[in-house]
């Protein structure tokens, strides 16, 4: 205060720790219920506006959600601003509806059995009301048309029931004949007698002849069309999809090459990546995830099995071998082991939603890159460090392969990714935040909390030795024992609001804060 009323704003720190709830869960199992392996999910995806939701499974099929919360029965939008008070509400959804995606496929070729689960779904812009999503499984990729259409419906015959008596015509006494005919004019005598020259109508015609009335009716039915399939582009398992900023193209990644589509091409694509060697005992490592920049058309990034990720400027070439820029963090010296490759792997990354940072997922940690700095990560986050001195174990059960998904948060405050338990972790990436909240894909998502404040740290360091004094065989960070067959390996972050989506086996949870 300087005599004129000026008030001087303190700094803003970093948010407070959100306080999550629990909000839906689809598809719950009973105590005791097997799950099938066709059910489980396999893939979770929200579209721009936040208001539709997909999962798909590894039975190939696509379920459907849409949010219900937004159409308020008490009054408009601005009705409600009018108001002194403010109404709390959170996303809620509704089963939509489903359709099979994919088949089990066989490739004679390679004698190759081609399962029908669904990799990846994304959203494409939406058409006159109806709603467009690519599909994948690990060879074919499908786009996808889901409108709701009116059903047509047989209102009435224009028959007259009097007229109509036993059901049958029978001829005129006028006619010489005595063969009786069928109410749509056809002799009872066989199906095709109709076309044989002796077959005359009665005198004066018939006179009820069955035609149906359509009409459309005010209920609608929601119908799924495969518009094009993407096929015989991809001689590895395809492991993303992305849609480009343009609203026009696509790219779909394998283990050694990136194509580049057109939605309206089925029959064609580019291919822009290739790390394929020309001897393939030289192959050192392979694309584990790709995505578009949100805004830059020309952009896109794909990480590495070695846990690089590399940006590539499709302007500069029509092959992009080489790239704009790479992203790598720096082994610590004396700090290899055998173990150290294949944790590095990146499985899952994922752009801000402005394009400035990229956040990528390793086995062990979550990490998020700022695309002007390739000198090392901004943050790194240690997601389940109670599990390093299990790696042996976890390598013998093939559990350190697994590939778990990470997301951003819509305001790029937060990031989470999911861990073994049905855990799932959110940190704050605000200077500053020590946000770092377990979660538990159950109705009570809180219940494995304990007040375990610690900031994430940027290296290893020396809380390796800390975490393994602390903990015994078994037991995670907070004393629970884990679980490494259940694990929450895909999530997604509602684009506009602080909103989960997780998949725990066959079951969908939702939570807000």
């Amino acid at each position: 205060m300087n005599g004129r009323d000026e008030v001087v704003a303190a700094p803003a720190g970093p948010p407070q720790p959100l306080e999550w709830k629990f909000s839906q869960v689809f598809g719950e199992r009973t105590a005791g219920e097997e799950v099938q392996e066709v059910d489980i999910i396999s893939a979770i995806e929200f579209d721009k506006s936040g208001d539709h939701l997909a999962t798909g499974d590894r039975g190939g099929r696509v379920v459907l959600f849409e949010r219900t919360d937004t159409k308020d029965p008490r009054g408009s939008r601005r009705d409600m601003e009018r108001m002194d008070y403010s109404i709390s509400r959170h996303p809620e959804f509704r089963y939509k509806t489903e359709f099979q995606s994919h088949e089990p496929e066989f490739d004679y070729l390679k004698s190759l059995e081609i399962e029908e689960k669904i990799n990846k779904i994304k959203w494409c812009q939406t058409s006159n009301g109806a709603l467009f999503l690519l599909s994948t499984n690990d060879k074919t990729i499908k786009f996808w048309k889901v409108q709701e259409k009116k059903v047509k419906k047989v209102s009435d015959m224009n028959v007259d029931p009097k007229a109509m008596g036993n059901g049958s015509i029978a001829s005129s006494s006028n006619s010489s004949s005595s063969k009786s005919y069928l109410a749509n004019g056809v002799s009872p005598d066989g199906p095709y007698n109709y076309l044989s020259k002796d077959f005359s109508f009665p005198p004066g015609g018939i006179p009820s002849l069955r035609l149906p009335s359509v009409v459309t009716s005010h209920e609608t039915s929601l119908v799924a069309r495969c518009r094009r399939v993407y096929a015989h582009a991809h001689d590895y398992h395809i492991n993303s999809i992305s849609n480009n900023s343009d609203g026009e193209t696509f790219i779909s990644a394998d283990d050694l090459r990136i194509n580049l589509w057109n939605l309206d091409i089925s029959n064609q694509s580019f291919n822009i990546v290739d790390v394929k060697p020309t001897n393939m005992e030289d192959l050192t490592e392979v694309i584990t995830s790709a995505e578009f920049h949100p805004t830059h058309c020309n952009t896109l990034a794909y990480s590495s099995s070695k846990g690089s990720i590399r940006l590539v400027d499709l302007r500069q070439s029509a092959l992009c071998d080489s790239h704009a820029k790479l992203f790598e963090e720096q082994e610590a010296p004396g700090s290899r082991s055998f173990f150290t490759e294949i944790i590095a792997s990146i499985s899952d990354i994922k752009f801000g939603k402005d394009g400035r940072y990229i956040l990528s997922r390793d086995y062990m940690t979550l990490k998020l890159w700022d695309i002007n700095m390739d000198s090392g990560p901004v943050s790194t986050f240690q997601v389940h460090e109670y599990l390093r001195p299990k790696l042996c174990d976890l390598y013998e059960n093939d559990s350190i392969f697994d590939k778990f998904e990470c997301c951003l948060s819509g305001d790029g405050l937060r990031v989470s990714t999911g861990s073994y338990s049905n855990l799932f972790r959110v940190f704050g990436c605000v200077p500053g935040s020590t946000e770092a909240t377990t979660l538990e894909a159950s109705k009570n998502p809180m219940r494995r909390q304990v007040p375990t404040p610690s900031r994430p740290s940027r290296s290893l360091g020396n809380s390796l030795t800390r975490v393994v004094r602390r903990e015994s065989a078994g037991v995670d960070a907070n004393g629970n024992s884990f679980d490494f067959t259940t694990k929450l390996l895909h999530l997604a972050w509602h684009p506009t609001e602080n909103s989960i989506a997780c998949a725990a086996a066959n079951s969908l949870y939702m939570y807000y804060a």
